[in-house]
C-alpha cells in the first residue's frame, strides 16, 4: 500500500488539489499578514539584502526568519521521509507531511495581527515541506507553491511540441499551464475568503490539502514511484 500510494502522489489531481493551496497562501499572506508573499523567498532574500545594506538589522531579521525556516521545512521533510523509508505499514511519508502542514496552517489562522511574523514563518515552513514533498506530476518537476519554474517548463514543452510534433511535449505543456492554472485559482480564491473571513480564512486551505490525504489511499496502478 505504502508503494501505490507514493504513486498516486504523483498524480494531476493531487498537483492541482496543491497548486490551490499554494496560491491561497500568497493571497492570504498577501492581504491579510503584512503584504508579503511567504511561499517562496526570492523576494525575502533580496529584502534581506536590502536591510543588511541600510544596518536596520532588525527589520533584516524580519526578512531571515522566513528564510531559515524555509530550509527548515526541507530538513523536515527529508527527515520524515527517512524515518519512513523501508516502512510498508501506516501513513505514507507524504501524508504525513499533509498532516503536519494542517496543524501548522491551523495554529497560523488563530495568531493575532501583532504576530505576522509568526505566521510568514510557519506558511515559510509549510511551503516548503509541501514543495519538497511533491515534486513531480507525472514524472515531471513541477512545483505547487511557486509558478516560476511551471511557466519556464510549460513554455520549453510548448515550443518543443511545436518544434518536433511530440505528443509528449504538449501533454507536459498541459499539465504545467493546468497547475498554473490552479494556482491562480487558489489565489482569487484566497483574495475573496480573506476579505470576507479575515485571518481565519487560512483554515479553508485544509480542505484541498485533507483532500491530497485522502486521494493518497487511492492506488494509481502501473506507475513506478520516484525513489
Amino acid at each position: 500500500m505504502g508503494r501505490m500510494r507514493g504513486q498516486m502522489s504523483e498524480s494531476l489531481l493531487l498537483g492541482a488539489l496543491l497548486a490551490v493551496a499554494g496560491g491561497f497562501f500568497d493571497a492570504y499572506t498577501y492581504i491579510c499578514r503584512g503584504g508579503v508573499f511567504a511561499n517562496a523567498q526570492t523576494g525575502n532574500i533580496v529584502l534581506l539584502g536590502l536591510g543588511l545594506a541600510e544596518r536596520e538589522w532588525q527589520h533584516a531579521m524580519t526578512y531571515l526568519l522566513p528564510v531559515l525556516a524555509f530550509a527548515l521545512g526541507v530538513v523536515a521533510a527529508e527527515a520524515v521521509k527517512r524515518w519512513r523509508r523501508g516502512q510498508e505499514s501506516g501513513m505514507h511519508w507524504r501524508q504525513i507531511i499533509v498532516l503536519a502542514e494542517v496543524l501548522l496552517i491551523a495554529v497560523a489562522a488563530f495568531l493575532p495581527q501583532r504576530l505576522n511574523l509568526a505566521v510568514n514563518v510557519l506558511i515559510s515552513l509549510v511551503c516548503a515541506m509541501q514543495v519538497e514533498a511533491f515534486r513531480k506530476i507525472r514524472g515531471s518537476a513541477f512545483a505547487t507553491t511557486m509558478c516560476t519554474g511551471n511557466l519556464r517548463s510549460g513554455v520549453e514543452q510548448l515550443v518543443i511540441w511545436r518544434q518536433t510534433g511530440d505528443r509528449g511535449a504538449a501533454r507536459k505543456a498541459r499539465h504545467y499551464c493546468a497547475v498554473i492554472l490552479f494556482f491562480i485559482l487558489g489565489s482569487a480564491l484566497g483574495a475573496l475568503c480573506t476579505d470576507m473571513l479575515g485571518e481565519r480564512a487560512l483554515l479553508l486551505t485544509c480542505v484541498p490539502l485533507l483532500a491530497v490525504f485522502v486521494f493518497m489511499f487511492v492506488p494509481e496502478e502501473f506507475k513506478r514511484e520516484t525513489k
